[in-house]
């Protein structure tokens, strides 16, 4: 099944969107709590975390709460992860109704109890076994379905033992609507310095959408992007974390207008209460004061004592200690 012959295309899609910037799909990041508010400063698109295909089949409790969304969001992908054909192809039209508006198949995960199980990044070991769950996903996905990849699986990649621009053809060829390259091996986990050169390799070998991705912490950057890889769009990952502002600024940028001013601290606080606020509605205040901790140490970065009111912010266990602490950021 070729990808002109998925219900839709994804080149469809990007044309409708306000930008081509992107929230990445981010373990432990990316829930409806914190797509909304990228969606707030300007993400044109939201990747879910990743989904278990094998969890979707066997009626996982924790597939809801990656599927979950709420009003205001961006537009959304959700990633599925899986190695068996059978079971991303039921995930695929298990999903076909949701609201969601292409399927991402994830191909990049680096976490080794995931490569172990020969899903994510393992499977740019077997080009044939991924193009089958192309093939199967998009048999019944009623919509596009995407492919997130990263440059090789080991160093010796580009060039050695792997291509890049081959295997993103085969999965076009397998029905792949889009292609995202994320520019780091999966040896390099998410350090040293992405090669946006494979990404380029890609967009010259297909004819899909290609996305860019790895290494875009600024407007610059990812116009940069673009410009030496001729990439369709820009996925932003870590550059987002703490920094949803980063959207608006890609968005000015690309149209030639000034890029707005970084948020002052006042700004900053307001953002963090309603990141605490929407993740104690979805998930009680228990688990949203615990995981606000992992996002203040990103919103906090380059704040005046922000060591100090990381520990504080690390130590609060309710909801009025962690506001305290917050108005004592308004208060310096």
């Amino acid at each position: 099944m070729s990808a002109s012959d998925s219900a839709g295309s994804f080149a469809e899609l990007l044309g409708t969107l306000r930008s081509p910037f992107f929230l990445a799909p981010l373990a432990g990041f990316s829930d409806s709590a914190f797509r909304y508010i990228c969606s707030m400063h300007g993400a044109a698109l939201c990747y879910t975390d990743m989904l278990s295909a094998k969890g979707l089949y066997y009626g996982s409790p924790g597939s809801e709460a990656i599927l979950k969304r709420r009003e205001g969001e961006a537009p959304l992908v959700i990633q599925l992860f899986g190695s068996e054909p059978e079971m991303m192809s039921f995930a695929a039209g298990r999903l076909k109704d949701l609201p969601n508006v292409a399927i991402d198949i994830n191909m990049g995960c680096p976490v080794p109890k995931v490569v172990k199980n020969g899903e994510g990044s393992a499977l740019l070991n077997d080009p044939a076994l991924a193009a089958e769950c192309v093939s199967a996903a998009a048999e019944t996905a009623g919509k596009p379905v995407t492919v997130k990849m990263r440059r090789s699986f080991t160093d010796k990649g580009i060039g050695a033992t792997f291509d890049p621009a081959e295997f993103a053809f085969r999965m076009q060829e397998a029905g792949a609507s889009a292609i995202c390259v994320h520019g780091r091996s999966r040896e390099q986990y998410y350090s040293g310095k992405a090669d946006w050169r494979s990404i380029k390799l890609v967009k010259e070998a297909v004819s899909v959408p290609v996305i860019g991705n790895g290494d875009v912490f600024s407007a610059e950057d990812g116009l940069r992007l673009m410009r030496e890889t001729g990439c369709d769009a820009v996925m932003v990952a870590r550059g987002a974390m703490g920094d949803p502002w980063i959207f608006g600024e890609l968005e000015a940028a690309l149209r030639g207008e000034e890029i707005p001013k970084r948020p002052e601290p006042g700004e900053i606080v307001e953002t963090v209460k309603l990141h605490y606020r929407l993740l104690a509605e979805d998930k009680g205040e228990y688990t949203a004061l615990r995981e606000m901790r992992k996002h203040a140490s990103y919103y906090t970065k380059g704040l005046r004592g922000a060591s100090e009111l990381r520990g504080r912010i690390n130590k609060a266990v309710t909801e009025e200690e962690f506001m305290d602490i917050l108005g004592y950021i308004n208060r310096q």
